[in-house]
């Protein structure tokens, strides 16, 4: 018997290691649980709710196709290789499939299991299917990794010259094996959510029919509108990406179907940013240590305010639109990405919190909670990271609103004491001073005064 190690690939189509293994025998699959390792990650409860929800979609897909799915509960990933050992043992299992994943304690982790189940000469096969284009397959003339995006997604784009990726299709049938599968829980202790479940129904359905959706309807103009929150013109496929429902692979794939546009351009783009970071912790694993990938800027003098950082955290700055996105964070365990920029500099430059506080905060929220996106994505905002924005320029969240959200649609969405007044007033921090909405205060800083000791403590440097 072959065993797959489900992670974070939760699909039957387009899984290198499910359709190797099942393509090579009769095959069953495994998926542990690590709630200790999860809340040493930072796992955000609605991200711990929407994996138990997949995986009971995954085990009855699966189940029709007369593999089960056994579903373990381990403390941590070090106790996986000695579990994974004696199941292959009882089990006797030939070989054991997965696919790869790149941060640093995933790959502590996978070398440990690989060492223990060839000790007792069990097979490894390990596949990529996080990325487009594999670690080591983007790097410079003299194979150095780069650390720049613009000339790692010109050899990334060199790549589709030499042919399109092709899909692994769902498995064929078995006969049905009969194994002890466990019990996949609906709730895991210490991962408690509000965020609805309807907001982000489970499965590889769902997330093929989001796609489409998105193909169809706003690729075209996805250019245009991907800046704008109160628009629908993202593809809120990042939570299902990120469990692996659907594969980087299908959405490429997808976007080059049909006519090349400037919408296609730009989201082909975003995932190359998607590989780009993925490639960034397996070649530079010093920032999966909470260290930035700038050394000299963890020399940074931040500033060490509980009060400031708990009024970010609860939507309670008095600046509207980094209140909006707060409080689009806990309403619905996702935030529009224009939106996380612009929090995720006020929180580091404005305010002068460290970076690590913003970052493990949207860790422990986030339903598409990935590691290096969410990493790179604060490194890039707070200037400390590969190919950030310069330390000098920092966003006015102010005019970051009035031009992305001019109606102010989205922010009286989340900010209701802002629904009685205008979009110009909401705006203008002037006027929203002088207003003094019911219930909202006044911004925790002054932003020219803030812009200045950040440029001074950078410059320290």
């Amino acid at each position: 018997m072959n065993l797959v190690w489900f992670r974070n690939d939760l699909r039957l189509t387009d899984n290198p290691a499910l359709w190797h293994a099942t393509d090579q025998g009769p095959s069953a699959g495994i998926f542990y649980l690590t709630p200790g390792q999860w809340q040493s990650h930072r796992m955000a409860g609605c991200r711990v709710d929407f994996i138990l929800r997949s995986l009971k979609t995954l085990r009855a897909e699966l189940a029709a196709l007369g593999i089960p799915l056994l579903v373990r509960q381990l403390d941590s990933f070090a106790d996986i290789p000695g579990d994974l050992l004696a199941l292959c043992r009882k089990a006797a299992v030939r070989q054991v499939f997965w696919n790869h994943e790149y941060p640093l304690d995933e790959v502590v982790r996978d070398r440990a299991v690989a060492q223990a189940l060839e000790g007792e000469n069990i097979g490894v096969k390990r596949f990529h299917d996080r990325v487009i284009a594999a670690p080591g397959a983007v790097v410079k003339d003299d194979g150095e990794a780069y650390r720049v995006f613009t000339p790692f997604k010109k050899t990334w784009l060199r790549l589709l010259d030499q042919g399109l990726p092709e899909l692994f299709p769902a498995p064929a049938p078995q006969a049905p094996l009969e194994l002890e599968t466990g019990v996949i829980p609906d709730r895991l202790a210490g991962f408690d959510t509000t965020v609805d479940a309807g907001l982000w129904p489970a499965g590889e359905a769902e997330a093929q029919g989001r796609l489409n959706t998105f193909i169809n309807t706003a690729l075209d103009h996805y250019h245009r509108d991907r800046d704008l929150p109160a628009v629908a013109g993202t593809s809120s496929l990042s939570p299902y990406l990120a469990i692996g429902s659907i594969s980087p692979q299908q959405c490429l794939l997808a976007a080059l179907a049909g006519p090349r546009g400037q919408g296609a351009d730009t989201w082909i783009g975003e995932l190359i940013w998607r590989d780009f970071y993925q490639h960034i912790v397996w070649h530079y694993p010093r920032v999966c240590r909470h260290l930035p990938f700038k050394e000299e800027t963890d020399r940074v003098p931040w500033r060490d305010d509980r009060a400031d950082l708990e009024a970010w955290q609860r939507g309670q700055t008095g600046v509207p639109l980094v209140d909006a996105g707060m409080r689009q964070l806990q309403r619905t365990g996702w935030m529009h990405n224009r939106v996380r920029m612009v929090v995720a500099m006020f929180l580091s430059k404005n305010l002068l919190l460290d970076w690590r506080l913003g970052e493990g905060y949207f860790m422990a929220n986030l339903i598409d909670g990935d590691f290096p996106a969410n990493n790179g994505g604060w490194q890039w905002s707070a200037s400390t990271g590969t190919d950030a924005v310069p330390y000098f320029r920092i966003f006015n969240p102010f005019t970051q609103g009035q031009r992305f959200d001019p109606e102010a649609r989205y922010i009286k969405e989340f900010v209701p004491e802002l629904r009685g007044l205008a979009a110009a007033d909401i705006h203008r921090p002037a006027h929203l001073a002088k207003l003094k909405p019911p219930g909202y205060g006044a911004p925790l800083v002054d932003l020219s005064r803030s812009r200045e000791l950040a440029l001074a403590a950078f410059r320290s440097l």
